[in-house]
């Protein structure tokens, strides 16, 4: 068995592969503080809920965007599991042409991501990442990681909202029944639903207007879903980061 992790600002996500079979996903919050026996505690605790065993891992692959966290985690690799752990671009790398200005800028969840989509779906295409972060990739049609989009991600953007605004209240983001509001909470969620549907069709036309229309769009990460009846993406994959984390330890063992 192999173990991934990917380390994003807000969750950790583990993923158990027995083969290419995926038996188990848990997630941990990425706590900047957290220590490493905090994450070998819950990660033995799943092993034992789900009865497998930490000996039978034979390899741990980790994909971070939060240095503090990955040092707490490889810790806990070393500690728990006995093992070295694999972290994407410092001990195990991406084989992706990168034409970033600056490769070494490129979020490791980034260039995953993109890798992980053309592998699957072929070029050109997008990537749009709902995380802390919604970022937008695009990947030629030979498969070069070309740039891509930052924006803040839409529970980021309504929490700030909340922090800054002395009267609006945190809510539940979801698609309200209609774009008018007719009180404080639904035309905050009209807010954060049309805003944001607007801003990524328009950040995805100009994209393939750069990379051709025939782009595919594809959508991971936990708020793909919410816009999934508006048809702005061909595929929704959820687990492409786990599956990029794992594909890029595959290709480095041929």
């Amino acid at each position: 068995m192999i173990l991934v992790i990917d380390i994003g600002n807000t969750t950790m996500e583990f993923g158990l592969y027995e083969g290419d079979n995926l038996t188990g996903v848990f997630r941990l919050g990425s706590k900047r503080d957290i220590t490493s026996d905090e994450v070998g505690l819950f990660v033995t605790q799943f092993f034992e809920y789900r009865k497998f065993s930490v000996s039978e891992v034979t390899d741990v692959i980790i994909s971070s965007v939060v240095p503090q966290v990955n040092y707490s985690v490889s810790s806990a690799v070393r500690k728990y599991f006995g093992l070295e752990p694999l972290v994407i671009g410092e001990n195990i790398f991406c084989n992706m042409p990168n034409l970033y200005e600056n490769p070494k800028e490129v979020g490791a969840d980034r260039i995953v991501d993109s890798y992980a989509a053309f592998k699957k779906y072929g070029g050109p295409l997008i990537i749009v990442d709902f995380g802390t972060a919604t970022t937008c990739e695009a990947v030629s049609e030979a498969g070069e990681y070309l740039g891509g989009i930052i924006y803040p991600g839409i529970k980021t953007s309504m929490d700030a909202l909340y922090e800054k605004a002395a009267k609006l209240p945190k809510i539940e983001i979801l698609k309200p029944e209609f774009a008018l509001g007719k009180n404080t909470v639904s035309s905050m969620q009209s807010g954060a639903y049309y805003g944001y549907l607007g801003a990524i069709d328009m950040m995805v036309k100009n994209l393939k207007a750069i990379i051709g229309d025939s782009a595919k769009v594809v959508a991971t990460g936990g708020f793909a879903r919410l816009f999934a009846e508006e048809k702005l993406f061909d595929y929704i994959d959820q687990r492409l980061p786990l599956e990029g984390i794992k594909m890029v330890y595959e290709d480095s063992k041929k």
